[in-house]
């Protein structure tokens, strides 16, 4: 072999060793790239998600509820801990998430806790029309090559198909996601349509009773007695207006009596369980004609908190509470095994559901 032959085969040896180097070196970097894909979230950030995405966790638990509908088994953590009645209508592979906490109300979360949990991306919920970029980006920078996704939260139950339709593209659950929102917008269009049907005369008074004494309440310009509104009622705390707060407002019995609502809606369970007895409230019109109402409990509230697509199934189930004749066309028990069965995940008897439905004070004459 002539020096000239050793030469070339020197040069071919040293481009196989570099091509090799530049494999091992460069190709992880081409696979990452090739298999992420760039979004604009909705504070309008361009931010670089996988592709295909197999882990979500939120940073609150209206925007985890929302994952735990559409896309269950990409949901990597929850931000509460299930009660043992909760976990009644949760199903077994979805008993045991890790709970890693979060940023909502009184609460901090653990950026630890949460890289912990090795999500491939994570939902932060910001203010509609008030979204802290701020918040964002430190949430961003604390949690390092996890991206975190801004969505505007779900506190409006007219605004928040929106929401529920970004994540659904950002998870891979479009499908699921548009079905949740097509169920939301089934009973958002026929309680404008009844509601508006609905003289002045006709409207019934609604007080919202929140505390183990009741003597807490919400008026209409809070999201948390949104339903009441919604399906036609009115909400007798409006004279308490302050704004749109997320605390709930005392009131003394006094003012319940003198406001002699026709309907209580609650949420706790032990209000519920002692109203009809408590001589305090028996001469107030919704308790001596049997109208009150504890809004169904698991596996999330129906009626408020959290604020968010937990409350869908709530729009037809308040429609009948307050007004049982003019929303008698609800079919409330095919809505309550359709929803759960589509969305919490598990199937529900003809029986199942109505026990549901009668244990929050609904009759069998107005299911």
């Amino acid at each position: 072999m002539n020096k000239k032959s050793k030469i070339i085969i020197l040069i071919l040896v040293i481009l196989v060793i570099l091509g090799v180097a530049t494999h091992l070196f460069l190709t992880p970097n081409t696979v990452e790239n090739s298999d992420a894909k760039n979004i604009t979230d909705m504070l309008n950030r361009s931010v670089q998600i996988p592709a295909s995405t197999d882990s979500v966790v939120a940073t609150s638990p209206p925007m985890t509820t929302v994952i735990y509908m559409i896309a269950p088994d990409k949901l990597n953590a929850v931000n509460f801990q299930w009660t043992n009645e909760e976990l009644k209508y949760v199903p077994s592979q979805y008993a045991n998430f890790p709970v890693v906490g979060g940023w909502y109300g009184t609460q901090d979360g653990s950026y630890e806790e949460f890289i912990a949990s090795e999500p491939d991306l994570i939902i932060e919920s910001i203010d509609e029309g008030n979204g802290d970029l701020a918040t964002v980006e430190e949430r961003q920078e604390k949690f390092g090559s996890i991206p975190v996704i801004a969505v505007k939260d779900t506190t409006n139950i007219e605004k928040m198909g929106e929401s529920m339709l970004f994540m659904g593209e950002i998870v891979g659950a479009e499908d699921s996601a548009n079905a949740l929102n097509d169920f939301n917008n089934k009973y958002l269009d026929k309680v404008h349509q009844k509601s508006s049907q609905l003289s002045d005369a006709d409207k019934k008074t609604v007080y919202y009773a929140e505390g183990d004494d009741g003597l807490k309440t919400n008026p209409s310009s809070s999201s948390h007695g949104q339903l009441i509104d919604l399906v036609g009622g009115v909400n007798v705390a409006n004279s308490l207006n302050q704004g749109n707060t997320t605390s709930s407002i005392q009131v003394s019995i006094e003012q319940v009596i003198t406001w002699n609502p026709d309907v209580i809606i609650t949420t706790d369970p032990e209000f519920y369980s002692k109203v009809y007895t408590d001589s305090n409230w028996a001469e107030i019109n919704a308790v001596k004609n049997h109208n009150v109402y504890l809004s169904p409990q698991s596996p999330f509230k129906w009626f408020d908190r959290p604020v968010g697509a937990n409350m869908i199934i709530g729009v037809p189930w308040t429609a009948k509470v307050i007004y049982p004749e003019q929303y008698g066309d609800i079919d409330i028990i095919g809505a309550t095994q359709e929803f759960y069965s589509n969305f919490y995940h598990i199937e529900l008897s003809n029986d199942d559901a109505k026990k549901i439905l009668l244990d929050s004070g609904l009759n069998e004459t107005n299911l």
